[in-house]
């Protein structure tokens, strides 16, 4: 054996346990680092072939692993913005220079442009859906994400294409004759309308019965007549047994009138208008808005984020993605918090929450770090005393070469 192999072997120790301390103390400085994933360093033995006499002292090394796939607590805020992940996926961020990367730290706040960045200035990525646009999802990377800008949401008028209506008439009114108009009604409602640039268009919908389970109806624009294609204005009721006062097989069910400013025919859905023995009743849900300023954000557990205007309108206008990787603890740590793929950890799969187990999107909530700062006080003990005890193999070989040195004297 030699002395030179006790003292090598002895700074290899030293050496380990000063990886090990040195991840420990990164652990305990991020114990409060929203989304950290703790560090732990893992030792494995170098050993050198001996003779049946002899005995040649290896080494020790280390390799450092990280529990990315080990979720830390949760803690609450009121902030709509501030984003967890209930699973095993991961927000897609993209720094300054265009590079995505994967994270857990969802402290996310506008910037000054309206952008969605967390602490360490990762921009959030998702979807667009405004206008109901259809997630366009590759699978396997980062194509089709954009920036979730929460400034995009305001002012923005959408014009109205389609309303649907649930509506009763009533059955015991008198007949009187067509066409239903300002001058010609059994009843008479409204609904408010938006053309491309936001303007309030105030439809008149006259209804006026002309016949046994027979009605005529027709869409004003105050004294200007919208008028419908066709005879697309005469409904007719199934009053029998089987059709219970809903619309005839062979009745239309939707009017199509053209908004004054408007770009698109508006489509009425009137499938669901009934005539039963109850009192006129119409009740409308029309899309399109007014410009208006957004109030708040709201995001929901499938990551669609959501503009509130200050007028009452709701925006969704983005999907919040999320990704991950097959082997998450293989991920390659960078600066920031954040991770990105390499080849031990396979490659990216990105999708949207609730689907392929990546969990759903917590909003007003923050993970926090999964590191156990009672375990990490007891490994420093541990990495303090293993270095002691491999300093003094080293200062024992140095006193035994000393002797040997020493033996001419």
């Amino acid at each position: 054996m030699s002395l030179y192999g006790v003292m090598r072997t002895g700074v290899s120790g030293m050496n380990a346990q000063s990886n090990k301390l040195s991840t420990v103390s990164d652990n305990i400085a991020n114990v409060n680092t929203t989304g950290y994933k703790r560090a732990s360093t893992e030792f494995s033995s170098l050993i050198l072939k001996s003779g049946s006499g002899n005995y040649d002292s290896g080494a020790v090394e280390t390799t450092v692993r990280y529990a990315i796939s080990d979720p830390g607590n949760y803690h609450f805020t009121t902030s709509t913005t501030d984003l967890a992940v209930q699973g095993n996926g991961f927000f897609v961020v993209q720094d300054a220079n265009g590079n995505n990367f994967l994270t857990r730290a969802g402290a996310f706040v506008p910037d000054d442009t309206g952008n969605l960045i967390n602490t360490a200035g990762f921009q959030l990525m998702g979807y667009n859906i405004a206008n109901g646009a259809v997630p366009n999802v590759a699978a396997n990377g980062f194509g089709g994400l954009q920036v979730i800008n929460v400034n995009q949401m305001a002012l923005q008028a959408a014009p109205s294409t389609k309303a649907t209506v649930a509506a009763n008439l009533d059955p015991s009114a008198t007949a009187i004759a067509a066409p239903a108009g300002p001058a010609n009604y059994t009843s008479k409602t409204s609904m408010v309308t938006y053309d491309n640039i936001g303007n309030a268009v105030t439809l008149d919908v006259y209804a006026a019965k002309t016949g046994a389970n027979t009605w005529d109806i027709q869409v004003y624009n105050g004294a200007t007549a919208l008028t419908t294609p066709g005879p697309a204005t005469t409904f007719t009721f199934d009053v029998t047994a089987t059709g219970k006062g809903r619309l005839a097989a062979a009745s239309p069910t939707a009017l199509s009138v053209a908004i004054p400013g408007g770009s698109a025919a508006f489509n009425i859905d009137m499938s669901a208008m009934t005539q039963v023995a109850a009192a006129f009743d119409f009740k409308a849900t029309v899309d399109g808005n007014a410009p208006s300023a957004v109030e708040k954000v709201n995001i929901d557990d499938k990551g669609i984020v959501t503009a509130v205007l200050k007028n009452g309108t709701t925006l969704p206008s983005f999907q919040i993605a999320l990704a991950t990787v097959p082997s998450p603890d293989h991920l390659t740590p960078e600066v920031g918090n954040v991770y990105s793929p390499n080849l031990e950890s396979g490659n990216v799969q990105v999708g949207l929450a609730g689907q392929g187990g990546l969990g759903t999107v917590k909003s007003g909530a923050l993970e926090d770090s999964n590191v156990d700062l009672a375990d990490e006080l007891t490994s420093m003990i541990e990495a303090q005393r293993g270095f002691t005890a491999n300093s003094k193999s080293f200062q024992t070989g140095a006193d035994l070469l000393d002797v040997v040195v020493n033996l001419k004297r």
